[in-house]
């Protein structure tokens, strides 16, 4: 029986935040505080391919800080990547934590297909 799930992303976890970055081959996120256009962020940043100010994670709240200038100064597409590098990266942790096994499917528009078996075997 398969089930489909929607999920509002969160960073809440340092360990598949990094995994994510290192899916996207980002530099790994670094904690620090970091001026913004108009405000400062303190939590782990990751600076996302021709973004002008990093993304800061503050995974205590799980909210996102960032300044794209509506696409001027950042790609919407790359965080839209982030998260949802960071949500397959979770899931698949959080799967083996239980010792279930997890099967990934690249789909054509862009999407990916998580399968996770209970019990181990797919």
């Amino acid at each position: 029986m398969s089930h489909i799930v929607n999920i509002q992303t969160e960073i809440r976890d340092v360990e598949a935040l990094g995994a994510a970055t290192r899916r996207m081959q980002l530099p790994p996120p670094r904690y620090e505080e970091v001026q913004l256009f108009s405000s400062r962020a303190t939590g782990y940043a990751v600076q996302l391919r021709d973004w002008r100010y990093p993304v800061v994670c503050d995974v205590e709240s799980g909210k996102v800080a960032f300044d794209n200038f509506d696409g001027r100064w950042g790609k919407q597409e790359e965080l839209d990547r982030l998260f949802q590098s960071y949500a397959i990266e979770r899931t698949k942790l959080e799967a083996r934590k239980h010792g279930h096994t997890v099967h990934e499917q690249a789909l054509g528009d862009g999407s990916v297909k998580l399968t996770v078996c209970v019990g181990g075997v797919l």
